[in-house]
């Protein structure tokens, strides 16, 4: 009896101890809760100890958190749509403020943030044109804002230590992407119709050059055509004044059964002449 007494103070000692005992681990927070009121907060890593049964301990990652949110659409000065997609790195600066706002809830502190993040950035794009958001310097767009988001993210017990734009797109309803698609259009129509031009003018001159070229080439060829069949011929008509002065009866012989054969040489040809023409001396029959 007195062993089994013994062994329950024993175990309900040893559950006092550790319901009395909590740990911070590095880069942790703790608070304290006394019968649901917050009793103690700041608490650094380490091992602490707390009232069993009547306190609580909380403990929070005090780490950089990255805090992202769905891309929100805004009007720039111009009254054009586009579609911001961004990302906040915070930590947990006030654990009271942060607990009191959210009951620990990290998805509430989110949900409570975006609205102050994106109400920022609304001011900002809304003051500047399409031009300067998606080819301008994108801090110039959130520095200014970081101080007047840190006033709102303090009533959550978080401080925004940086703010990224990940992405800027022009929503697909926009009609800002039919305006852009017919800009894009119209540039590429005129610059087909500058190459086609050029492309025209060029195929003229090369032609042109080709057609002149051809014409050259042609009469330089006609002039050595004109020059060869000149010498040709007189090359020829000293042959046959060598050969008539060697022989005359031989070479009046020989021209005149050249003679015959181009005038017979199709076997249907007929002519008509005195019999007496000295073109039929060689065709007698004394001869």
């Amino acid at each position: 009896m007195k062993f089994s007494v013994w062994m329950a103070v024993a175990v309900a000692v040893l559950l006092a101890l550790m319901g009395s005992t909590y740990v911070v681990r590095e880069g942790q927070v703790a608070m304290v809760l006394n019968l649901g009121r917050v009793d103690r907060t700041g608490i650094d890593p380490g091992l602490h100890f707390k009232w069993p049964i009547i306190e609580r301990a909380m403990v929070f990652d005090r780490r950089l958190q990255v805090l992202d949110a769905e891309p929100e659409r805004y009007l720039t000065s111009e009254r054009k749509d586009v579609a911001v997609d961004f990302f906040a790195v915070g930590m947990i600066e006030d654990v009271r403020a942060f607990y009191r706002a959210t009951g620990g809830d990290e998805s509430i502190a989110i949900d409570r943030l975006a609205p102050i993040i994106k109400d920022s950035l609304r001011n900002e794009i809304n003051a500047r044109t399409l031009t300067e958001i998606v080819s301008g310097d994108r801090s110039e767009i959130i520095g200014p804002q970081l101080e007047a988001i840190n006033k709102g993210a303090s009533t959550v017990g978080v401080a925004i230590v940086d703010l990224r734009i990940k992405q800027i797109d022009l929503p697909t309803d926009s009609q800002v992407i039919t305006d852009v698609y017919r800009r894009m259009r119209a540039q590429r129509h005129e610059v087909a119709s500058r190459l086609r031009a050029e492309g025209a003018e060029q195929a003229q001159t090369v032609r042109a050059q080709a057609d002149k070229q051809r014409a050259v080439i042609l009469a330089e060829a006609e002039r050595d055509a004109q020059r060869l069949r000149g010498e040709g011929d007189a090359t020829a008509t000293g042959i046959y004044a060598e050969a008539a002065q060697k022989d005359p009866a031989f070479y009046a012989f020989q021209r005149s059964l050249e003679a015959y054969r181009k005038s017979f040489e199709d076997g249907n040809g007929v002519i008509v002449l005195d019999r007496d023409d000295a073109f039929l001396q060689y065709l007698g029959d004394d001869n």
